[in-house]
């Protein structure tokens, strides 16, 4: 599906951040997200690595949200840092992750395009 002014304000929230916190030194931080929950409120998040793995961007956006009290989500996406401002699709643990909060979520994967986490992840574990 196309995306709306929305959208796009939504992927310029996950460069915002991942722009404010970007580490080039050591590399912790290389990846934005911005969640947007069906009331329209945003909640961002960074990528948090470790030596054995961390946390994506998109899972700390969603706990982030979570935390507030949001149970329903619309959009999300993930932007590379730096100076590529790449979107992201969402690795396999993140697909999964959304799937389990919201099957109705859409995940933004390119500058145009827009799909439901169902389209990503066909086979989900329930």
């Amino acid at each position: 599906m196309p995306l709306s002014q929305e959208d796009k304000q939504l992927i310029e929230t996950a460069g915002n951040i991942i722009g404010e916190n970007y580490d080039s030194v050591n590399w912790l931080h290389t990846v934005g997200a911005a969640v947007r929950a069906r009331n329209g409120k945003v909640y961002v998040g960074v990528n948090c690595d470790s030596v054995s793995h961390g946390a994506c961007a998109e899972v700390i956006a969603i706990g982030s949200a979570i935390t507030a009290g949001e149970r329903e989500f619309d959009t999300i996406v993930a932007v590379l840092g730096g100076k590529t401002g790449k979107i992201l699709p969402p690795c396999g643990n993140c697909r999964q992750m959304m799937y389990l909060y919201d099957k109705n979520m859409n995940v933004i994967v390119s500058e145009n395009t827009k799909v439901n986490v169902l389209e990503l992840l066909k086979y989900p574990c329930e």
